[in-house]
């Protein structure tokens, strides 16, 4: 049974296919609940930069799952680029299409996967379920799948820099001084 909720545009398929992969040869018993917990509302999703961080509560229990996306090449840029007219590109499933049929796919390339569930194979439920809710964020404006991969940031010529270095995504506790936040009053 096709779910309609996810991957309605080739966009958004996407990140359907990172939850439910072409070569997969049997069921996955979490994907029924993990397109449940995204579609009832249980999955809070933020992006920053290349990294989606999802919130995802399930009973009593909330986990939180963060997705890093590797960064564009740049020879997939250039030729997306020349495939997107005007100063705000409509990014229709034909256009699509046609950057796939170039050898340019714009499908995100995962460089790490964490969860704070005690799963650690990196396709915990929690995961599975972010994947589902980029999905539908995708559908709904499918500049958000070229976005979180420095598409933009690269191709106006600005983060050429921002690509080299990577976001950190956890700070050591001993790297913080307590004197740099808190300060006693006389």
């Amino acid at each position: 049974m096709p779910d309609d909720d996810f991957g309605c545009t080739a966009w958004g398929r996407d990140w359907v296919r990172l939850a439910q992969p072409l070569r997969q040869t049997r069921p996955d018993p979490l994907l029924p609940r993990a397109r449940k917990l995204a579609r009832v509302g249980g999955v809070q999703v933020t992006i920053d930069g290349r990294t989606v961080r999802g919130v995802v509560q399930r009973g009593r229990n909330t986990s939180v799952a963060c997705i890093e996306v590797a960064p564009m090449s740049r020879e997939t840029i250039v030729g997306i680029t020349g495939r997107l007219y005007g100063a705000r590109p409509i990014l229709t499933d034909e256009v699509h299409r046609a950057i796939t049929e170039v050898g340019h796919p714009p499908a995100p390339i995962l460089a790490g996967v964490d969860c704070s569930c005690p799963d650690g194979t990196g396709r915990c439920i929690h995961v599975l379920a972010v994947y589902y809710a980029m999905a539908r964020r995708v559908d709904d404006d499918p500049r958000i799948a070229l976005a979180i991969q420095d598409f933009f940031r690269v191709s106006s010529g600005s983060a050429q820099e921002s690509t080299a270095a990577s976001t950190q995504r956890w700070i050591a506790l001993n790297a913080l001084d307590p004197a740099d936040y808190f300060t006693v009053s006389k």
